[in-house]
């Protein structure tokens, strides 16, 4: 794989948006084709936001492999299988050398600064979190070392513990914390986006 310019990866987690296909608990509350239209712009509002800043390279880790070309230009990597810590571990592994911030394409009010204070964080400290406000978060960033333990193997994925767990699991390396944000993950976090949105 190339070697990346800037020397820091951010790595947008991104499942093709297709009707019918994913945000299942999002479509349950608003129908297939509200849910088509929100996976659709909050992954071409983040990859405009944060894919044009010169301070890190952005990698769309996509799902399913393949075909890839809905996610052209950006840089692709595939998610392949597993349950997402499988694929958090194989994405992280497979970058080329240097820090890593992973972010998921349903929280569209992630800004360039968060991105920056992630980074800014890694200097210091091994881990940054991006604390979600159902327990999980909405961005892990990881300094990287060689033969370094990753934190993603006995995570309870989709629960109020995902957090907790993947934090225990750092031990006693240093970790630090961004805002608290919101998943897009049903109809009322959808309604609260978008009243935002609009006051905004």
């Amino acid at each position: 794989m190339a070697a990346d310019p800037t020397g820091q990866h951010l790595v947008l987690f991104a499942r093709q948006p297709r009707y019918g296909v994913g945000k299942r608990r999002l479509a349950a509350d608003v129908g297939d084709l509200e849910a088509l239209r929100f996976a659709r712009a909050s992954l071409d509002r983040l990859r405009r936001t944060l894919g044009t800043d010169p301070r890190w390279t952005l990698w769309l880790a996509v799902s399913p492999d393949r075909p890839t070309g809905w996610a052209a230009p950006a840089r692709v990597i595939a998610q392949g299988p597993g349950n997402l810590g499988d694929r958090l571990d194989r994405v992280v592994r497979t970058l080329p050398p240097g820090p890593v911030v992973i972010l998921g394409a349903d929280t569209p009010t992630v800004t360039r600064q968060d991105v920056a204070d992630a980074f800014a964080a890694l200097g210091a400290h091994d881990a940054v979190f991006g604390p979600a406000r159902d327990g999980g978060y909405w961005l892990i960033g990881l300094r990287r070392r060689p033969r370094q333990h990753l934190p993603f193997a006995r995570v309870r994925w989709s629960t109020e513990h995902a957090l907790t767990d993947t934090m225990a699991a750092m031990g006693a390396r240093a970790t630090a914390l961004l805002r608290v944000q919101e998943d897009i993950d049903d109809g009322p976090s959808l309604r609260r986006y978008l009243s935002g949105s609009r006051r905004g």
